[in-house]
């Protein structure tokens, strides 16, 4: 039978793609196969999947509909490049986190709350309404009034009242937590309000709080706080927007705890600035609510329950035992619910997040956990011919649960779906039908194929991939001896179970277990806390477009001021964001134009040619170079620069030789932040902090993002650290770093409420000698071939 013409477009086709640093690419992906994209961190994997492939799929599909729609979603650029063809609906499995805001849980991001409040909506005793009578997000509100209504050509006023009943916990406003001020972090008693007696960030008297506080009238402001009536106190502290006239003009006058509560309060601590957040934590204390115990519900809604368990019990459970509840409920009127809902609760389990429960706040799950909530919903997806596109969908896993997740990618494969997959762990690289493999350096050594094929043919290729792929790491033949110990006793964060553990200082200390096993909960809540403690997350970097690595890491600041002193001008002018910057384009380097519901677009600056300073600012030169041939220097070539010469400069070289130690000399000092992988913004962020004074670095898997010949070099410099006198304690799943610690800490057994105990502490030889004993023994005993 002579074969269709339909089924002769089994390839999708990349040609002459140059996004961010891909030089002229051209690849062919063969559809409904798991492709892996390997390469160093930097080498362009993410431009090809990511900025070509799946943005022109989304680009598209988004042109498919009418103008009018298109208006209200976002505008996405052609990427670029010459063709691409053979394209299918690609769907994006990103690590990016989960929504910080404080309402929103595990439950409500992948409605399974939806689904238990409208079970309880049918069955609960005794009924109390409809699914938002459960909603932690309505408030309960009733009115009553007169309203005008037209009959027969008349208007007649009638009586109208109406009621909504909602699940929120009218203390808390559905947070589940509420807060206390301390007044003496907001103002100091002793002093009137003209000689600064308010301490909190921003409040000046010389700024427009003090034209409203002076001009408002409530108080004396050259009185004392102390002297103030109950009647001014409260007006100060609490009273609600109030209109007030100052000198003519018209303003709102707040109480300080409104103004902050609004101002502060509403916003995500993570996402403020340190001095603010630093105000934040001094000032208010965070207590769980006492009128619905943390469960965000109003009483109402505690009170209805199925077989003696409300909404919130069922949320508190571990979703592993939620899913048994959920299967065990006989209820024929809503069977099509409960199999609907006991389809997503045994997805969570088999990816792997038996051990979250409902309640537990989305802003609080890792990248990894993130992005494995994302996949829940398109395991059952009847879709397929679709592309799925995932980023590292390894992060955060164990040796044990990476097996699950490849059990995963290859159901989603054989379902007939195109599976992407960008990749650094040789355990799901192994699993690929086939390799493009990209390089062969990173940065603007990048950009090229190295390598496309399978996985045996990667193995005989000289690529650094292919020679790094059966790397094993060997366990160290001594280590280091302590020289003390930071002592934690009975902690009991989260899942851990009254847990006693010693952890050594002086020596590099490898935290492990499966996810969900405890760990960061035995880190973060014991440990970062302490004074002398410098903890590196992988929270992600806040940064605009205009941000980069020099203005990210205070390298900027030295080398204005050298190049200000030079020429005896002042510093600002070499800034792109203050005097210095293109007239024209306003130091942003592109000159952007909104194109109403088309694609905006982004033009290089005709005036500046992309460099965002005014031509006379490049006049001045420091070393022989401009702020701009500055600014586009890698980090090895200022690094060079600055350390003898004509460019010498301490503050600068200092800056640039712990980012290279972290491995990011490739990257050019200039670039913009939005343009840096998670990897790399995660090393960005430790060579940073290296700089902080600090006796124990505590990293949270910095091997997320690497390549396997980079974790050999972050290795080197966690080396150093230690052998410079810091005590650093990491938390990983990468077995070469397991091998290379002085001691480990294993907990365990099993996820949730099956671990946070400890069940190994001691060095890697005594865990591969007791491999039998635990998980993480297991399968360290396999990678070194114990």
């Amino acid at each position: 039978m002579p074969s269709h013409a339909a089924d002769s477009h089994d390839l999708i086709r990349v040609t002459g793609a140059r996004v961010n640093n891909l030089k002229d690419v051209s690849v062919e992906i063969p559809k409904r196969r798991l492709t892996a994209f390997t390469g160093v961190s930097g080498s362009g994997k993410s431009s090809l999947v990511f900025g070509t492939v799946a943005a022109e799929s989304q680009r598209l599909i988004n042109e498919t509909y009418s103008a009018f729609v298109q208006g209200f979603m976002p505008t996405l650029a052609r990427p670029d490049v010459d063709v691409l063809d053979g394209l299918t609906t690609a769907i994006i499995v990103d690590q990016e986190r989960m929504g910080t805001d404080p309402r929103s849980t595990v439950g409500t991001a992948t409605d399974a709350n939806a689904m238990l409040r409208i079970l309880f909506s049918r069955l609960g005793d005794p009924h109390i309404g409809s699914p938002q009578a459960y909603s932690f997000n309505v408030a309960s509100i009733s009115g009553a009034g007169a309203v005008t209504v037209t009959k027969a050509g008349r208007e007649v006023k009638e009586r109208r009242s109406f009621s909504i009943t909602g699940g929120m916990c009218p203390r808390c406003e559905g947070r589940g937590s509420v807060n206390d001020f301390d007044l003496t972090a907001l103002y100091d008693e002793e002093k009137s309000l003209n000689e600064g007696a308010i301490t909190i960030p921003g409040y000046s008297m010389e700024g427009w709080y003090g034209r409203i506080f002076r001009g408002s009238g409530f108080f004396d402001p050259d009185k004392p706080i102390k002297k103030y009536t109950k009647r001014e106190l409260a007006d100060l502290l609490y009273k609600e927007p109030t209109k007030i006239k100052v000198e003519g003009i018209n303003l709102t006058y707040s109480g300080l705890i409104p103004t902050i509560q609004k101002s502060m309060l509403s916003k995500d601590v993570d996402s403020m600035q340190p001095h603010i957040r630093a105000f934040v934590e001094r000032a208010i204390t965070f207590t769980t609510c006492p009128e619905c115990d943390g469960t965000r519900l109003a009483e109402h809604a505690r009170a209805s329950k199925i077989r003696g368990k409300s909404i919130a019990d069922l949320c508190a459970m571990q979703i592993s035992d939620l899913a048994t509840w959920v299967h065990e409920l006989d209820e024929p009127s809503v069977k099509p619910l409960v199999d609907a809902l006991g389809e997503t609760l045994d997805s969570f389990v088999e990816i792997g997040l038996g051990y979250l429960s409902l309640e537990r706040p989305a802003g609080t799950l890792s990248g990894g956990e993130a992005q494995r909530t994302k996949m829940i919903r398109h395991l059952g997806s009847s879709l397929t011919d679709v592309t799925y596109v995932f980023d590292e969908p390894t992060i955060g896993l164990h040796p044990h649960d990476i097996q699950r997740m490849n059990q995963l990618l290859l159901q989603l494969r054989d379902k007939g779906n195109t599976v992407l997959v960008v990749e650094h762990k040789p355990e799901t690289i192994t699993i690929a039908d086939h390799v493009v493999d990209l390089g062969p350096g990173a940065g603007s050594d990048g950009g090229t194929i190295c390598f496309e094929g399978t996985v045996d043919g990667l193995r005989g290729s000289d690529t650094v991939t292919g020679r790094h792929l059966d790397d094993r790491a060997t366990l160290k033949e001594s280590v280091r001896t302590a020289t003390g110990a930071i002592e934690i006793r009975g902690a009991s964060t989260h899942n851990l179970r009254n847990v006693d553990v010693d952890i050594p200082l002086g020596v590099l200390v490898v935290v492990t277990g499966v996810a969900g096993s405890g760990k960061s909960s035995l880190i973060n809540g014991s440990v970062s806390p302490r004074e002398g403690v410098v903890t590196v997350d992988q929270s992600a970097i806040r940064g605009s477009r205009r941000s980069n690595p020099a203005t990210y890491t205070g390298l900027l600041d030295p080398i204005r001021k050298a190049f200000a002193k030079e020429n005896g001008v002042k510093p600002g002018l070499f800034s792109a964001n203050s005097d210095g910057a293109c007239p024209n384009c306003n130091g942003a380097g592109v000159i952007y134009s909104d194109l109403g519901m088309m694609a905006g677009t982004a033009t290089t600056c005709e005036v500046c040619e992309g460099k965002r300073f005014d031509a006379s600012v490049l006049e001045y030169r420091f070393g022989g170079k401009d702020i701009d041939e500055v600014l586009t220097m890698s980090v090895a070539e200022a690094e060079a620069f600055f350390a003898d010469g004509a460019g010498k400069l301490a503050a600068a070289h200092k800056v640039l030789m712990r980012l290279a130690d972290v491995g990011l000399g490739y990257l050019k000092i200039g670039q913009p932040l939005t343009t840096l992988s998670g990897g790399e913004r995660q090393r960005l962020k430790l060579a940073t902090h290296l700089g902080e004074k600090g006796g124990t670095y505590v990293l949270d898997e910095p091997t997320t993002g690497l390549h396997l010949a980079d974790v050999e070099n972050l290795l080197g410099m966690v080396d150093r650290l230690v052998d410079s006198g810091k005590s650093v304690i990491v938390i990983e799943h990468h077995q070469a770093v397991m091998a290379h610690a002085d001691w480990i800490i294993d907990l365990g057994p099993g996820a949730g409420h099956d671990g946070g105990t400890v069940v190994f502490e001691g060095t890697p030889a005594d865990l591969v000698g007791a491999k039998r004993r635990t998980l993480t023994g297991e399968h360290l005993a396999a990678y070194v071939g114990g």
